[in-house]
């Protein structure tokens, strides 16, 4: 079963990075709204998820409307990401605009530090690997949990690795990360916009509390790194716009390490101004917002404290 699927999965990718990117934009939202159609458990997620944070605000109308081009966007975004993958950085570039350098380099360095970034289900998010290819002198790094099936996880990998981009198993590679960590010019995006288990912050995202990964402060802290956001926006069709965002301060005026809930509080009020901004560009079908059985969080966390959070960083 696992040949099977490997090939079936290959025969997929070949042909859609055979085609042109606008043309597997296209395919993509076809297969976004069938799969509103036929897959009733997510378009109800996302659709009660979307009416617990803008019910006050739109009608079910055009929450449903919502839903329904967020199903679009999210097969435009899967099938764009494999064409894209295959794609070299200046075929690509007219298609990926990066803004915001300033932010994550105020001063051009030849060495520069390494930096730690949140980044969130937005629009095509395995672009934000491509960082690296943008501004050569950074490396960017990130951290996935591999597929089950061998095959198919080899296959996944074979796509991301063609960026350039260091890729660590949460499960397996903690030592590895550790020691990349150490070194400069390290571009660290961590995923922090799903829900984190019983292990995450429960902090406020859109109005209402949910478990939140404290994995980007706490790197942060531990490495000494600069911390900042990164959204990427659908601009147009097989078109995206990725920003990085000011530096979050992870230390006081005193050099003090804020505290860890201050600090995701923060990102996620960036992450919520995203979501605003386009509400059908981020991942509404997903859980976020799970009750938790344990006593919230309400105390500074430091970041030795936190080796579980830091040994296992969510996934890309």
């Amino acid at each position: 079963m696992d040949r099977l699927l490997y090939y079936a999965a290959l025969a997929l990718v070949r042909l859609l990075q055979s085609l042109p990117l606008r043309l597997v934009a296209r395919i993509g939202r076809a297969g976004g709204a069938l799969a509103y159609l036929l897959d009733g458990r997510h378009r109800r997620v996302a659709f009660k998820n979307l009416t617990m944070c803008f019910g006050d605000e739109k009608s079910a109308k055009e929450i449903r409307a919502i839903t329904r081009e967020n199903f679009r966007r999210l097969g435009e975004n899967y099938a764009s990401a494999i064409k894209t993958a295959a794609m070299s950085w200046p075929s690509l570039k007219p298609q990926c605009e990066f803004i915001g350098e300033q932010n994550l380099l105020p001063q051009p360095l030849p060495n520069p530090p390494s930096i730690v970034v949140a980044i969130g289900h937005f629009g095509n998010f395995e672009l934000y690997a491509r960082i690296g290819q943008h501004i050569p002198m950074l490396h960017g790094a990130t951290t996935y949990r591999g597929l089950r099936q061998p095959s198919l996880n080899r296959l996944m990998q074979s796509l991301r690795e063609r960026a350039g981009c260091l890729f660590f198993e949460r499960r397996k590679d903690a030592d590895a990360l550790k020691a990349a960590m150490n070194r400069r010019g390290i571009v660290l995006g961590l995923l922090a916009d799903q829900h984190a288990g019983n292990n995450g912050l429960r902090l406020p995202f859109l109005g209402h509390e949910c478990s939140t990964s404290a994995a980007p402060a706490v790197f942060a802290l531990r490495y000494h790194c600069p911390l900042h956001t990164g959204i990427c926006y659908r601009v147009g069709l097989g078109q995206w716009r990725i920003e990085a965002g000011p530096e979050i301060p992870v230390r006081d005026a005193q050099g003090k390490p804020r505290p860890v809930t201050d600090i995701m509080l923060d990102v996620n009020r960036v992450f919520e101004a995203a979501v605003r901004r386009d509400p059908a560009n981020w991942f509404w079908v997903h859980d976020r917002w799970k009750p938790s059985a344990r006593v919230p969080v309400t105390k500074q966390l430091r970041p030795a404290a936190l080796s579980s959070v830091t040994d296992n960083p969510p996934v890309l």
